[in-house]
């Protein structure tokens, strides 16, 4: 196992070159480092560990062998880290035993905080226990924390090993060993621990360890003992274990909000308050956390409260409102917060000042109408001769415009404009610019009838156009402004015309529509663009605005486009003559297309059509290049499909250059973002050629059948494939059916998949999956049925009917299902009806079909509402319901 003495010496020095700032040196020890671990990772491995347990060793190179070792042994990766474990398994016992004892005997002989080698012992854990083997492991490091005589360090990196051993695994494999470790983490941060870094090590395990302690909160006294020692680790002189307290109430509230009613009452409370006014920005951190955590957690209790009440049920956990109650004591030190601060602090700095803004946001979200008599009295600072106060008067107005209702914010919203155009158009601080501009976009975005109908309206655009030449971070917000005031402005005037299918013909912003394209266009160009995403948020204007402009700015809209194209084949022949790739370039490739794709959407069709072959020639020429990212790639195509959608017909011309890039994207199954705009496109190209596609079908169904098939291909395609499926079957009718087998065949297997419904995302896709499933057989129905009689092939599916039928009524039964999804089962239901009529009348008589149908039209979506309404008449028709 252990390497000979030169191998030895050689990988000190490699290892000791991996922390160099030598960039040759670097590069080199990278190198030997992965030609050592494809020719034995386990002898390799074993070396590091013997690096890291002599003390002989440099610092760094036992820091680096750590570092390392920890890295051939897990990834963030999933993928990668199941196969670093299946590997770690296959490796002789006798070599595991001797690494896994050198990082033993590593504890608390380290330099360096947190201990290295109590990660790599957790990373061997996660792969162990679970399977029953390193049992003694547990108990070597409760031992390290609570024998008599043990040395500091030792115990310090012993705490920390068991901190990251509960972190990541279930608590079931570990439930009866639980006691002894909570107990040995919660008593190295008692007030009788001599050591103060043990104490911090403690708070910081028992933050790691708070969802493993579950089974401990649930009983009163284990609750009670582990919240006093908590309590009392807060008011210690010790920095680092106080903030680690801190993190814990918060994290405790957030897991066990049912508990914390008589806590909050007699310590919490008064703990956090404190915390939020000390003068440690460390501490006050999390001082407002737990106050932001508090109000994220009602948040959600209201709506949990809510959905509950829709159904006749009591919800599972009650809120018990503490932030209404904390409101006049919350609010002014908040509101001193954001007068606390630098001009120019960087805008990726965290502090209290910062965090103080969000916890007033939330607090708005939280208290609604509640919170606007404690902040509204703050505005008298907006004349202030402190800058710092004149800015956090603006800030705490922002703040709170998302919550409370409108009509308790428009009187104020209205006093405040003249003040904000003033300030934005002359302040000598850049910090009141800056945030007179971002609040100005909260008012147009939340408040947009005060803004519109504003007598200084005209002003206010005035100013915002001014300020796209101001500072970066001035102009950003300008930009986000114009965004929020262009949108709110074309739906005033939407709402205004009525039913007329063309859009308004004229808004508000239409006499000064040019400047501000122009204005918003030079923005593109500022050589400083590339500062607080200045570039970026001038795009994103200038979309908007696309879209959302009236028919008398068309001309402009026309101007736009023809300056956009100019500047994407500028780019595209400057990148082909860079010597070297610029991620520039790439950046501004993905801007560019997707201004042109939301342009083109805009643009009347036989403008378009005029314009489609210079478009057509620049998208092709981006997706041509092999050093392209998949960013670029992605919006290319999506690109394209905005020009399949808007020109028709007309796009047959491009298909012979098309199709290899198709084709390509299709099997690009790691850049999954591609696969998945190319996709998007055979759906486009199925609703504009409908049958003629059909001389295409067998290659789309073959790229499509292999991107399912791929297990390395990312969830997130699937549901879509599905989808396109039903649209191949729609375009090409009863041709579709010498893939039906096939295709029933996956849908019934995605159809059994089930997830866990506390895994939100997995929950969320489990949602996607479904309708992609239930679309893709409402195409098949309704392309098997065909335009003409004589065609038909109905009969084909007919032996697949009550699998599908059973699969709506799963939907209909799953409580907590998306509302979407009962709209494409109730649709899909209906397209049955429809197809099929009464022969399958009695098939179509289940309780679970009618329950869907009730369900859906009890909606408060107005399209679900409308499919449910329509599909209960067609089963009402053939006397099934």
């Amino acid at each position: 196992m252990h390497l000979n003495a030169m191998n030895e010496v050689e990988l000190t020095r490699v290892l000791e070159a991996t922390v160099s700032s030598d960039i040759v040196a670097l590069q080199a020890a990278q190198k030997y480092l992965e030609s050592a671990a494809q020719a034995n990772v386990e002898l390799l491995i074993g070396g590091l560990s013997n690096r890291l347990a002599d003390v002989s060793e440099s610092q760094n190179a036992r820091r680096a062998a750590a570092i390392q070792l920890k890295n051939y042994l897990t990834s963030k990766d999933e993928n990668v880290k199941a196969q670093y474990q299946q590997r770690w398994l296959a490796f002789d016992m006798n070599n595991k035993m001797s690494i896994k004892n050198n990082i033993i005997r590593t504890l608390g002989t380290e330099s360096s905080h947190p201990s290295n080698a109590a990660q790599c012992i957790a990373a061997i854990a996660q792969i162990e226990l679970p399977l029953n083997q390193w049992p003694e492991l547990i108990q070597i490091l409760v031992n390290n924390c609570t024998s008599q005589g043990i040395a500091s360090p030792l115990k310090e990196a012993s705490i920390e090993a068991l901190g990251y051993i509960v972190e990541d695994i279930d608590p079931d494999i570990l439930v009866h060993q639980s006691n002894q470790i909570l107990t040995a983490i919660i008593n190295s941060m008692r007030k009788d621990e001599p050591n103060e870094r043990v104490r911090a090590a403690g708070g910081q395990a028992l933050f790691n360890a708070l969802e493993f302690c579950k089974n401990q909160f649930d009983k009163t006294d284990e609750r009670n003992y582990i919240m006093e020692v908590i309590c009392e680790g807060t008011q210690t002189q010790n920095i680092k274990l106080r903030v680690a307290c801190l993190q814990c109430l918060s994290k405790i509230m957030s897991l066990y909000y049912k508990y914390m009613e008589n806590y909050m009452s007699q310590a919490l409370f008064a703990i956090t308050l404190a915390a939020l006014e000390s003068k440690e920005d460390e501490v006050a951190l999390q001082g407002i956390e737990f106050w932001s955590t508090t109000c994220d957690e009602e948040t959600d209790l209201a709506i949990e409260a809510q959905e509950a009440a829709e159904l006749g049920e009591p919800p599972d956990v009650v809120s018990k409102h503490y932030m209404l109650g904390a409101l006049q004591y919350l609010i002014p030190p908040l509101l001193k917060r954001l007068t606390v601060q630098e001009e120019y602090d960087d805008d990726d700095d965290w502090n209290p000042n910062k965090a103080a803004g969000v916890c007033l946001m939330l607090i708005a979200q939280c208290c609604m109408d509640h919170v606007v008599p404690h902040v509204i009295g703050f505005q008298e600072h907006i004349n202030h001769e402190d800058w710092k106060f004149r800015e956090a008067a603006v800030m705490s107005f922002g703040c709170i415009v998302d919550g409370p209702d409108p009509k308790t914010l428009n009187q104020h919203a209205w006093n405040l404009i003249p003040h904000l155009i003033r300030l934005l158009k002359g302040d000598p601080s850049l910090a009141v610019r800056d945030t007179c501009a971002w609040t100005l976009g909260r008012i147009s975005e939340r408040l947009p009838q005060t803004i519109l109908q504003h007598p200084h309206v005209m002003e206010l655009v005035e100013a915002l156009i001014r300020s796209l030449n101001n500072d970066p971070r001035v102009a950003t917000n300008a930009c986000w402004a114009f965004t929020s005031l262009a949108e709110s402005a074309y739906e005033h005037a939407k709402s205004l015309c009525g039913d007329n299918e063309e859009g308004p013909q004229t808004y508000i912003l239409s006499g000064c529509f040019k400047t501000i394209i122009d204005q918003l266009l030079a923005t593109t160009v500022r050589p400083d663009a590339t500062q607080n995403n200045l570039r970026s948020a001038a795009y994103e204007a200038i979309m908007e605005l696309l879209k959302s402009s009236p028919r008398d700015c068309y001309v402009t809209v026309q101007e736009t486009t023809v300056t956009i194209i100019a500047t994407l084949q500028d780019l595209l022949h400057r990148q082909s003559n860079a010597s070297q790739k610029d991620n520039n370039y790439t950046d501004l490739q993905t801007l560019l297309c997707a201004t042109l794709s939301c342009v083109i959407r805009k643009m009347q069709q036989g403008d378009a059509i005029q314009i489609a072959d210079t478009v057509m020639s620049a998208f092709l020429i981006m997706m041509s290049s092999n050093e392209q990212s998949s960013d670029v790639q992605e919006d290319a195509l999506m690109a394209v499909g905005t020009v399949i959608e808007v020109t028709g017909k007309h796009f047959g011309k491009y298909m012979d250059s098309l199709w290899p890039y198709l084709v390509a994207s299709l099997q690009n199954h790691v850049e999954y973002s591609v696969c998945a705009a190319a996709v998007g496109i055979v759906s486009d190209l199925c609703r504009t050629f409908g049958a003629e596609i059909a001389n295409l079908s067998d290659k789309l169904m073959e790229l499509l059948i292999a991107a399912l098939s791929d297990g390395a291909m990312h969830q997130s395609v699937k549901p879509a494939i599905l989808s396109t499926f039903g649209d191949i079957a729609m375009a090409i009718g009863p041709l579709f059916a010498k893939y039906l087998q096939v295709v029933i065949h996956i849908l019934q297997q995605a159809s059994v998949a089930t997830v866990d419904k506390n895994d939100f995302d997995m929950w969320e896709y489990f949602n996607e999956l479904r309708e992609g499933i239930l679309e893709a057989y409402s195409g098949i129905v309704q392309g098997l049925q065909g335009e003409e009689p004589s065609a038909n092939q109905l009969e084909t599916l007919k032996p697949y009917l009550q699998i599908i039928l059973t699969l709506i009524i799963s939907v209909a039964e799953d409580r907590d299902k998306s509302d979407n999804l009962t709209s494409v089962a109730c649709g899909l239901l209906g397209d049955i009806v429809v197809c099929y009529g009464g022969s399958i009348k009695s098939a179509l008589q289940q309780d679970g079909l009618a329950s869907l149908l009730a369900q859906g039209r009890k909606s408060r979506i107005a399209k679900t509402k409308s499919v449910a309404q329509w599909a209960s008449k067609e089963m009402k028709k053939i006397g099934a319901l």
